[in-house]
């Protein structure tokens, strides 16, 4: 990891000269940067597992080939988040044919990520799980509403797909979820849970887990009362402020400092 002094739309108070903070390391070449989209998906697993996000075998999170973009890695259908290492990941183009790897992969998350990824170049990685409040959140077919400065984060830059038909078995209905995805940073897929997207594997991982506790905000703020809004002028200014490529990169540090060093059999 190299460091750099902290660059624009980070909000870090004064720093004495020659302090530094963390940022991704840049140019690097296809292998290198295959092996860090890989390492930090290995640890977004772990993670999700740690909070609770798994649902037997339901969920993925995907990241683009730096080599192909028309592939991308994901988890082999049917192993549990908390014990997928590196060398489990598996490759799989946007026609669902396996490139590389030992296991299937779940159809449900070739139907989705196939498409969110050809809808959106920019995007580097998706996650989506039915984790417990996204999913109950994803019932009242509503927005995340700016209650809470985290929540913010996703201030008119998020979708809502209101036409849940079941397990998702064919790329149309990925496509359709692309749009309702639109530019924005995540989805709310009514019925089913949420989805996220990152110019990295780590600011995805890091949108979807501030989305789901946002989620849970705003559930535990209705059952006690009425919310009173951040207002908008306020609110786009806050999200401004803390979201994005590289905030979202940077937030995401703390958890992977933390998983890497208690579980370093992930990088196997």
């Amino acid at each position: 990891m190299t460091t750099t002094p902290a660059a624009p739309h980070m909000s870090v108070g004064a720093m004495p000269e020659g302090v530094t903070l963390p940022l991704p390391r840049q140019n690097l070449g296809v292998e290198e940067e295959r092996q860090v989209r890989k390492q930090e998906l290995a640890a977004a697993f772990r993670l999700f597992a740690r909070f609770g996000f798994s649902e037997g075998v339901a969920g993925h999170i995907t990241a683009r080939d730096p080599e192909n973009p028309s592939a991308f890695w994901v988890n082999p259908f049917g192993t549990a988040f908390s014990r997928i290492r590196v060398s489990d990941l598996i490759l799989v183009d946007h026609d669902g044919k396996l490139l590389e790897g030992k296991r299937p992969v779940n159809n449900a998350a070739f139907c989705i990520h196939s498409e969110v990824h050809r809808a959106r170049p920019d995007v580097v990685a998706a996650a989506h799980t039915h984790s417990l409040h996204g999913k109950a959140f994803s019932s009242l077919g509503v927005p995340l509403e700016p209650i809470t400065q985290d929540a913010c984060a996703f201030f008119e830059d998020h979708g809502i797909y209101s036409d849940y038909r079941g397990v998702v078995n064919d790329t149309e209905e990925g496509r359709r979820i692309g749009v309702a995805l639109g530019e924005g940073k995540a989805v709310v897929l009514q019925n089913h849970g949420l989805l996220t997207v990152g110019a990295s594997v780590a600011e995805a991982a890091w949108y979807f887990i501030t989305m789901e506790r946002s989620c849970q905000a705003q559930l535990l703020a209705m059952a006690a009362g009425e919310p009173k809004l951040i207002d908008p002028e306020t609110a786009r200014m806050v999200r401004d402020q803390i979201s994005g490529p590289l905030p979202g990169w940077f937030q995401f540090r703390p958890l992977w400092d933390q998983i890497t060093e208690e579980q370093p059999g992930l990088f196997d």
